[in-house]
């Protein structure tokens, strides 16, 4: 549907729009056009050479991702909305260096951020409607096939960093992102340059080398793919190299030097909950599916299920020092129905045993 102002100021729209943005919670709002047509030639290449492992749904949607008119028709711009979710008083990296507790990737610490944001735009849509008339429009948060980073970049809200992830000087990398295709015609922003420079602190760092090359990632190596995305076993020889990390990874973030200017989000729905935050590995494997369900409700963490948080806890149990409490813990779940669960157990206690008997020459620290 058209706006029904036909004499609209619409780089005064634009500004409104940004100002509301703000007031509803979101630290920046961008304008792209819906030209895509170069992240679309990286993305299907990407595709080309396996590198998103078995997250199918990458390529189930054709051209649709990379060209927005197909997608939602009549598309003109997108408005592309940044919200901050850094924990207050948080060091993650005291939790990296302690192999009993474990890591939680730091976006999932607290309630899951898609609702909140698609209904944060969807009131944004709401007051451009009250105030210039009805318009055609779809909010998105990482739940369609949308290139979220490269149009998010082309708008100037940061540029890709070498580790993939959008980068922004005022605020680093601790972001969610989310969109507005729209039919209003409103004026575009610049795109921002590419400050990484010669840094490559974020390849460096990656404890599984799954950033191939500068602006390319192997999902197939990331320990946020082998610890939320495959649902089947985690490849043995990357197994050592997840450490204490049971969902996600965040050492590329942590590494990027641009985040020094990031600020904690003032969300009280990102906070951290049941203290995940620094929680101890052992206090987290004996959850049962139940207690699994019930404290996990609202997070993002729910949708890997019980046996993939068990699956993903045994390994960290298996490259933790090791420990009576350890050993007993994972022989009481030997019994699980799951021959993935099981055979994570088996691989961990085999892991702790030798050890144990100091003829491990596995690391057993993160790298």
């Amino acid at each position: 549907m058209k706006c029904k102002k036909n004499t609209t100021d619409y780089t005064g729209l634009a500004n409104q729009i940004k100002a509301w943005g703000q007031a509803l919670g979101f630290q920046r709002l961008a304008v792209s056009d819906t030209d895509l047509s170069l992240a679309e030639q990286q993305f299907n290449q990407w595709l080309k050479e396996g590198l998103h492992g078995e997250m199918a749904y990458m390529s189930r949607h054709g051209s649709k991702r990379s060209r927005p008119g197909e997608l939602v028709p009549g598309t003109l711009r997108i408005i592309s909305a940044r919200m901050d979710y850094r924990p207050a008083d948080d060091d993650p990296l005291a939790v990296l260096d302690d192999p009993t507790l474990a890591y939680v990737s730091r976006y999932a610490l607290g309630r899951d951020y898609h609702k909140l944001m698609r209904n944060r735009l969807q009131r944004l849509a709401k007051l451009i409607e009250q105030e210039y008339g009805p318009f055609g429009y779809r909010a998105f948060v990482d739940s369609a096939p949308v290139l979220e980073k490269a149009i998010a970049a082309k708008a100037g809200l940061g540029w890709l960093g070498k580790h993939s992830n959008l980068v922004t000087r005022e605020a680093g990398c601790w972001f969610f992102l989310g969109e507005l295709y729209t039919d209003l015609p409103l004026p575009v922003d610049p795109p921002t340059a590419d400050h990484c420079g010669s840094c490559s602190a974020c390849i460096d760092c990656c404890p599984t080398g799954a950033i191939i090359a500068p602006y390319k990632v192997d999902a197939r190596r990331c320990i946020s793919y082998l610890t939320i995305e495959l649902e089947g076993a985690i490849p043995i020889p990357l197994r050592p190299l997840l450490g204490n990390r049971i969902y996600g990874c965040d050492d590329c973030l942590l590494a990027c030097p641009w985040n020094r200017f990031s600020r904690p989000s003032q969300e009280q729905d990102f906070l951290p909950r049941n203290g995940l935050e620094s929680s101890h590995l052992i206090a987290l494997f004996h959850w049962s599916e139940a207690q699994f369900l019930k404290r996990l409700e609202g997070s993002p963490i729910r949708r890997i299920g019980h046996q993939r948080w068990l699956r993903n806890i045994a390994v960290a149990l298996g490259n933790a020092p090791p420990s009576g409490a350890i050993t007993a813990a994972l022989r009481r779940r030997l019994n699980h129905p799951s021959e993935m669960v099981r055979e994570h157990l088996l691989w961990a206690l085999r892991r702790v045993e030798e050890s144990a008997d100091g003829s491990s020459a596995a690391p057993r620290s993160n790298p």
